[in-house]
């Protein structure tokens, strides 16, 4: 992993002045303002960049920040927050006032908590926590109701967190690369741990092609678990939803080794 390679010494940064900044400020061609500080080698984020607040996306990806500063709420109209390969060991509860975000990605850090003030996100539709330390999310993720794309891959999660019951948009789950471990079951005695395959997706049942689908079918079959711990999902009166595949409780699919993988929209690709 690559954020285990990082020197455990104090990194040392460059200094960026509010005329870099300025020139580092480009328009996407969907016409949002992004502030690019990617590879600045940067070990704090700059005092400057306040100025330049009224921005629609902030890019502070790969660099030497150690820390993320409060006053970041600066930055309320921002709607991606890029932060991934970093040195961040925390996240302030001020990130709970960026109240526009639609994309956050901590990505490859050192993270091992999140603060509840994440929750607050209530826009929110992609959040990337792989390649960090988390054994466990706050309860207030499951308040992320718009959620749909969550990246929880290379951690240390040994058990799926019970927030993502409530996530009732989420369409894609990474959890690759995780000590996941069953919870025991009559047919196993209580002092073996039963692994999981490093491999693990949920997947709404509208990205899997016909034979991926087929599999999960068949295999959910030959389970040996009781079939009231899984159940298919339908339209609920009044509301509208999407069929799921193996949904555990009344959620998602866990999907293990098939060819459909959450990092491409496309299955079988």
């Amino acid at each position: 992993m690559v954020n285990e390679s990082k020197s455990k010494g104090k990194p040392k940064g460059k200094p960026i002045t509010l005329k870099m900044a300025q020139n580092c400020v480009e328009l996407t061609l969907d016409g949002k303002r992004c502030l690019n500080l990617s590879f600045k080698e940067i070990a704090s984020v700059p005092k400057c960049i306040q100025k330049l607040s009224e921005m629609d996306r902030l890019d502070l990806s790969r660099n030497l920040i150690r820390k993320i500063p409060d006053n970041l709420d600066n930055f309320i109209t921002i709607t991606m927050l890029d932060l991934h390969s970093n040195y961040l060991e925390e996240v302030p509860a001020t990130i709970g006032r960026l109240q526009n975000l639609v994309v956050l990605n901590l990505c490859n850090n050192r993270l091992t908590w999140l603060p509840d003030e994440v929750g607050l996100l209530k826009k929110l539709l992609t959040l990337n926590l792989g390649l960090n330390q988390l054994d466990a999310l706050p309860s207030s993720v499951g308040n992320l109701k718009e959620l749909r794309h969550l990246g929880l891959s290379d951690n240390r999660f040994t058990q799926m967190p019970r927030c993502l019951a409530r996530l009732e948009k989420l369409e894609k789950l990474n959890m690759a690369r995780n000590p996941l471990t069953l919870v025991q079951t009559q047919e196993h005695a209580p002092q073996k741990i039963i692994p999981v395959t490093p491999k693990h997706y949920m997947v709404a049942e509208n990205q899997l092609c016909e034979d991926c689908l087929r599999r999960c079918q068949s295999e959910r079959s030959k389970s040996r678990r009781p079939r009231s711990s899984y159940k298919r999902t339908g339209r609920r009166k009044g509301r509208r939803g999407r069929n799921m595949v193996l949904v555990k409780g009344n959620k998602t699919l866990i999907l293990s080794n098939y060819c459909c993988s959450w990092t491409d929209t496309r299955c079988c690709a």
